[in-house]
């Protein structure tokens, strides 16, 4: 896989929208062409009557006016970086645009999305399950305490065996090619019983691609999944992190598994999920 066409879901009213800058650094790194979606959402009425016209005229301005902020930053950030972008507004319900987004991320190679931040409303981390569980394709998720680009000098990879984790990989691929440390890590509650050091299978397909490749096997019965791979990617300095995205699925809507929604809350450092 290439990674030649990007979107990126701006965030509308964020005192720093990390998505935007680390998109267009991604964009830069592959000489890709970078999407900018903002969404302009119609106004939320209270349920009680007698809500005035005005105040929803209002809101609906100052709505406007944080859209246009983000995409002229968007658009400013872009060309300085000399990449290939363009910015689109789209005006459609809350409650759709997490499908909406879904929807138009299959026809790109990768989403990419800010971490949704605790105490906000529940719209950007709608969005980025829609982007992971329903577009089929990858969906990168930077942390809100993100401050600089897209830096490979060390990329970690969660490792299970699984479905989704296979994915991520083949997705990450050119991440991997690119990194100057590829480290595969496993998590496991008891060692393993095989003479084959675990993961072994899949380094070697990651060095048939051209990766330098570590592996690294963690056994761990205290702490959850989750935050051992965040403990060890804070104390090895990894730069990124790459790893399938679990869910449960119910009545047809996606409910985050337990060591993806902790990864997702507590993440450090940029993480590229498939599933």
């Amino acid at each position: 896989m290439m990674i030649k066409d990007i979107i990126a879901n701006l965030s509308v009213g964020a005192s720093r929208d990390v998505a935007t800058d680390f998109a267009v650094s991604v964009a830069a790194t592959f000489g890709a062409h970078l999407t900018g979606l903002a969404f302009l959402y119609e106004p939320l009425a209270p349920m009680a009557d007698g809500f005035p016209a005005k105040a929803m005229q209002s809101q609906r301005i100052e709505n406007e006016k944080a859209v246009q902020a983000a995409v002229a930053k968007f658009d400013e950030v872009a060309r300085r970086a000399a990449v290939s972008a363009e910015s689109r507004i789209v005006d459609v319900p809350v409650a759709s645009a997490h499908k909406f987004f879904a929807n138009i991320a299959r026809r790109f190679d990768l989403a990419i999305m800010g971490q949704p931040e605790p105490h906000k409303p529940a719209l950007e981390r709608l969005i980025v399950e829609a982007a992971l569980f329903d577009s089929g394709r990858p969906a990168l998720v930077v942390p809100y305490i993100q401050r600089i680009g897209l830096k490979l000098d060390r990329v970690m990879v969660g490792w299970d065996g699984s479905r989704s984790a296979a994915r991520a990989v083949a997705d990450a691929m050119p991440l991997l090619v690119r990194a100057k440390v590829t480290e595969v890590v496993m998590v496991a509650s008891e060692p393993a019983k095989s003479e084959e050091m675990p993961g072994a299978d899949i380094a070697r397909h990651l060095a048939r691609h051209g990766a330098k490749v570590e592996v690294k096997s963690i056994v761990t019965a205290e702490t959850g999944v989750d935050s051992t791979i965040l403990s060890h990617a804070a104390d090895t300095s990894a730069d990124f992190l790459v790893m399938g995205g679990y869910g449960h699925s119910r009545l047809r809507e996606f409910i985050l598994g337990g060591v993806t929604r902790g990864i997702l809350s507590s993440m450090t450092l940029p993480i590229l999920m498939s599933h």
